[in-house]
């Protein structure tokens, strides 16, 4: 018998149980699509997740350094780490303090008092203080007006950078620049303004603390001693926690092994006893290859979960077959009687599997791109099809099944003998 043939004979076998074939292929169709639906899933989320925190800046080295000796408005580790830093500037694109308050800002009637703590589209700013290579380090542009300078820096001068969502919650459309807001009564005019580091409108229910990626409103770190003239004290008096930005993931690990050395030198070495101070270095890279391989792992679960589905699909392909060799066990014995071999035999029970199982996983792929595009329209925003990988690992995943789940019955057909078989009713 050849392959033509016994692809008929299978198609004829299934065309002529159409009901109970597509019943059969429903396990195989709900498994295939919910596979499909949720890997890809998972990938979307993941790599949403991803993009929302490169857009805060990627290749940061996040460092904290503190002398016990340090008094109010100190800022000697941080001149120390800018000019050395300096001179790693074929490294080194920027260096910042890391430092924020909560203060009441105001402008006109209105003020961050009254703004709701519940909603993140009238969440109140957060104040940030930095260096003028804070928008550097922070992954920020401006979008209209200017940045911080040395010159603001160094001169204490009272002046400060809206984010894009702090500017719309105090200045709605109008231009704010030349503008002058208070920070607990303290007057800072507004020289400029970020454009977006978070796209807002590709932001889910799930994600919408991204938002205050955009709310904040920077200030000089030398804007401390004004604030604390001010009266706030949510201020620290000094920064202990500083950025710094590598100009490539190579750099960073250069950086990294640099700044080691040089502040042991600074505060002091406590694993040789000589500490007068702490020390902490880490790479925010580490965070995010941490976090994609935690979401890799969801992935890897929320699919092998949806496979389980595949599993008991693949049973009842079994199932069929039995069914199926038991109906034409008479048909079968005539076969072997007039010399057809046991691989023949099986051969056929296999195409027959396969071809259930390979119309079930076309069915089962149109149905999990037609999930993929609602779940993920509706949950994340954002319409995401499945890869090219998935589609064509899902089809032979289907196929697969078929030989799998369909080789016992294929042997147990073959193994019949001609005259038990005739004798079937």
């Amino acid at each position: 018998m050849n392959l033509k043939q016994t692809i008929k004979l299978a198609a004829k076998s299934i065309g002529a149980r159409k009901g109970r074939t597509f019943l059969t292929m429903l396990g195989v169709i709900i498994g295939l699509a919910a596979v499909i639906i949720l890997v890809t899933y998972a990938s979307g989320t993941t790599k949403q997740m991803m993009e929302l925190m490169q857009s805060m800046g990627t290749n940061q080295i996040q460092v904290s350094a503190y002398k016990w000796s340090s008094r109010q408005d100190d800022d000697s580790v941080f001149n120390a780490l800018y000019n050395y830093c300096r001179q790693m500037d074929d490294l080194v694109v920027g260096v910042t303090p890391s430092q924020s308050c909560w203060a009441t800002i105001q402008y006109g009637a209105k003020s961050s008092r009254t703004m709701d703590y519940s909603d993140y589209d009238h969440y109140p700013p957060e104040v940030y203080l930095g260096s003028d290579q804070w928008a550097a380090c922070n992954n920020a542009k401006i979008a209209k007006g200017r940045d911080l300078t040395y010159l603001d820096v160094q001169g204490n001068n009272q002046v400060c950078v809206l984010g894009s969502r702090a500017a719309k919650l105090f200045f709605n459309y109008a231009d704010p620049i030349g503008e002058t807001m208070t920070f607990d009564g303290v007057p800072f005019t507004v020289i400029g303004v970020y454009d977006e580091r978070v796209d807002e409108s590709t932001l889910t229910e799930d994600n919408q603390w991204y938002k205050q990626q955009n709310n904040f409103i920077l200030l000089p770190y030398t804007a401390i001693r004004a604030l604390k003239v001010g009266g706030s004290s949510s201020v620290s008096s000094y920064s202990t926690d500083f950025v710094v930005k590598a100009k490539n993931s190579a750099a960073s690990q250069e950086i990294q092994a640099r700044l080691e050395g040089f502040l042991k030198t600074l505060v002091g070495d406590a694993k040789t006893g000589s500490s007068y101070g702490s020390y902490n270095i880490y790479s925010q890279d580490s965070y995010i290859d941490s976090t994609k391989e935690a979401s890799q792992a969801q992935q890897a679960l929320l699919g092998g979960i949806a496979a389980i589905s595949l599993i008991v699909g693949g049973i009842g392909i079994m199932n069929i077959m039995l069914v199926t060799v038991t109906e034409r066990t008479r048909e079968i014995g005539i076969r072997k009687a007039i010399g057809a071999e046991r691989k023949n035999i099986i051969i056929q029970f296999l195409i027959e599997a396969c071809m259930i199982c390979g119309i079930g996983g076309i069915l089962g792929i149109l149905v999990g791109y037609a999930g993929t595009l609602i779940v993920c329209k509706q949950t994340l925003g954002i319409i995401l099809l499945p890869s090219y990988g998935i589609t064509v690992g899902s089809f032979v995943i289907s196929v697969g099944l078929g030989i799998v789940f369909g080789l016992y019955p294929a042997i147990k057909a073959s193994g019949l003998q001609p005259v038990e078989a005739l004798r079937a009713e």
